[in-house]
């Protein structure tokens, strides 16, 4: 065990278990929404009568950044510290030499469907229970958007404030018809630095960090324009109109004020509470925010205001990235029949309810997630965007992917942060994209 887990195992437990008393240690995917239901179904699996004291669980957590390179680390060294572990789409490769495949038995299937299950599996085998689908949402004030469209008189202001920022004069349109243009203007109109009849202060919020998950949000963007990591022949292909596109969009409205100031330091939390205290008028952000969003305790200014949509469309479409986390079995594990049966449970109906319900956002099939469509309807849609929207990058399932997001984060956020230009930028990240996917 490595000294940073040793500590964390004594530190950060689940349901009143310590480590010495729990079979299972499972590491889990720390804050927001994902721990948060792993909490919950970790308390109703320990508590059930079938569930033995040498397989109840227990659950440790360390900080998300640098996480799956210290989690590769430990799995390199032949950890004993947890048996089942994080484990996500675009990870799998790195880590399944070190992890054992998990039978998650036929009724899985009907649970979670084919394309979902996949997102688990690596050269053939299943190496995790699916816990989470990932994809984006685009989120907006329909109180805002809606007065908007009946108010024509608002249309020229709109108008000529898209001709002024973005070269072009708009029309107000419905979010289900967006462009990432319309996306823009819209987000420009709804600042009230730009706009004073604005009713928000920014018109939207960028998570702008320097950290590999932010890359993943801000990849729709590009791909609509037909940006790739790779062409089919494997040559990088970061250095193109499309990506140019997508970072200039982004430095418009960092520049013009429409996202808080201290955007560059954002992530998941940090947008996700500017958009819940009713001035952001629209946010690109993680399907999972949806649940606190529309909740009326967590998010009493905006829950019933807060609509969704995917995300806008470009010259080649309409794109979300998606990926699956899920939990998987750490070969070098003390208890891998223990976790072998708790993942077994989590590929289960029960389960799966507590977990949606408790914020997850679980890849539910079409007979499934009738079960807790009316709680979580934003859970409805996840199949359906993954099915027409969904993408990877060309090269991002590779063992070297993560290494790919951190560089781009570092060098696109060097861009918007205006400490070197966009050709540099590009030149930067084209580089070191072709050292680290090298055949």
């Amino acid at each position: 065990m490595t000294r940073k887990l040793a500590r964390l195992a004594g530190s950060l437990l689940l349901s009143g278990l310590g480590a010495a008393q729990a079979a299972v240690t499972v590491l889990g995917w720390p804050g927001g929404p994902e721990e948060a239901a792993l909490r919950a179904a970790v308390k109703v699996y320990n508590e059930r009568s079938d569930v033995a004291a040498n397989d109840k669980v227990a659950l440790i957590f360390f900080s998300r950044d640098g996480f799956y390179d210290k989690l590769q680390a430990d799995l390199a060294a032949g950890t004993k510290a947890f048996d089942a572990n994080l484990i996500a789409t675009y990870s799998i490769g790195r880590y399944a030499p070190f992890m054992k495949p998990v039978d998650l038995g036929v009724s899985a299937t009907d649970l979670f469907g084919k394309s979902v299950l996949s997102t688990m599996q690596y050269q053939g085998k299943q190496f995790g229970v699916p816990t989470d689908l990932s994809l984006h949402f685009m989120y907006f004030r329909s109180d805002l958007i809606d007065g908007l469209l009946k108010d024509k008189a608002a249309h020229g202001e709109y108008a000529a404030i898209a001709q002024k920022y973005l070269g072009q004069s708009l029309t107000p349109k419905d979010p289900n018809e967006w462009t990432w243009d319309d996306y823009a203007a819209t987000a420009l109109y709804f600042t009230k630095a730009i706009n004073p009849k604005s009713p928000t202060r920014y018109g939207t919020v960028l998570q702008l960090k320097n950290l590999l998950f932010n890359m993943m949000v801000f990849h729709s963007l590009p791909r609509a324009y037909g940006a790739d990591w790779m062409d089919p022949s494997g040559n990088i292909s970061v250095n193109s109109e499309a990506y140019k596109k997508g970072l200039q969009i982004y430095k418009t409205l960092l520049d013009a004020g429409t996202t808080p100031k201290d955007s560059l330091s954002y992530e998941y939390a940090e947008a996700n509470a500017a958009f819940a205290s009713g001035e952001v008028a629209t946010m690109m952000q993680w399907n999972a925010a949806a649940a606190d969003l529309k909740d009326p305790k967590k998010s009493p200014k905006v829950a019933s205001k807060t609509a969704f949509t995917a995300p806008p469309s470009g010259p080649q479409g309409r794109f979300t990235h998606v990926h699956g986390l899920g939990l998987g079995i750490n070969a070098r594990g003390t208890n891998t029949e223990g976790a072998a049966k708790f993942l077994r449970w989590l590929a289960t109906p029960e389960a799966m309810t507590t977990y949606a319900l408790a914020g997850g956002a679980p890849g539910l099939s079409e007979s499934a997630v009738k079960a807790v469509a009316d709680k979580r309807p934003d859970l409805v849609p996840l199949g359906t965007y993954a099915t027409r929207h969904g993408f990877m990058m060309n090269g991002a399932t590779s063992a070297k992917a993560l290494g790919v997001y951190e560089l781009q984060a570092k060098e696109f956020t060097g861009y918007w942060s205006g400490k070197q230009s966009l050709e540099k930028t590009l030149e930067k990240t084209a580089a070191g994209m072709a050292k680290l996917l090298k055949p």
